[in-house]
C-alpha cells in the first residue's frame, strides 16, 4: 500500500454544511460521513432564557464531517475547507488530520486506495 491515505475530520456550525459539501464536491470529494454532534470549545456555550430564567447552554449543536482522501491533495482539502468556514469569529470550527493505516471495503475485500 504505497499511497498515503489521510482522514480529515471537520467540526463546524450546522449552517456551513451545505456550502462546505458543495465546495468539497467541486474538488472531487464525494464520499463523506456527516454526523450531528454537540460540543464546546473556546465559546463555552451561551445563555438562553426559558420562561424568564437564564439557562446555561454548555454544549452547542455542530456537525462533524469525516472524509478519507488519497487522490486529492490534503492541502487542497484544507484550503477549500478554510475558505468556506473562515469568518474570523470564534466558532468557525476545527480540522483534525489523521494518518490511516488501511481501508477495507467489506463487500469485496479490496484494500487501500482500491477500497476508496
Amino acid at each position: 500500500m504505497a499511497d498515503k491515505i489521510t482522514k480529515v475530520d471537520i467540526v463546524t456550525s450546522q449552517s456551513k454544511l451545505e456550502e462546505l459539501m458543495d465546495a468539497l464536491n467541486k474538488i472531487d470529494i464525494t464520499g463523506m460521513t456527516v454526523s450531528n454532534v454537540m460540543g464546546c470549545g473556546v465559546q463555552k456555550g451561551h445563555k438562553e432564557y426559558y420562561r424568564g430564567t437564564a439557562v446555561d447552554i454548555k454544549l452547542l449543536p455542530k456537525v462533524k464531517i469525516e472524509i478519507v482522501i488519497c487522490n486529492v491533495p490534503l492541502e487542497t482539502v484544507l484550503e477549500t475547507t478554510k475558505k468556506v468556514l473562515h469568518t474570523g469569529q470564534i466558532g468557525d470550527g476545527k480540522i483534525f488530520i489523521y494518518d490511516v493505516a488501511n481501508v477495507i471495503r467489506v463487500s469485496d475485500n479490496s484494500e487501500g486506495k482500491a477500497a476508496l
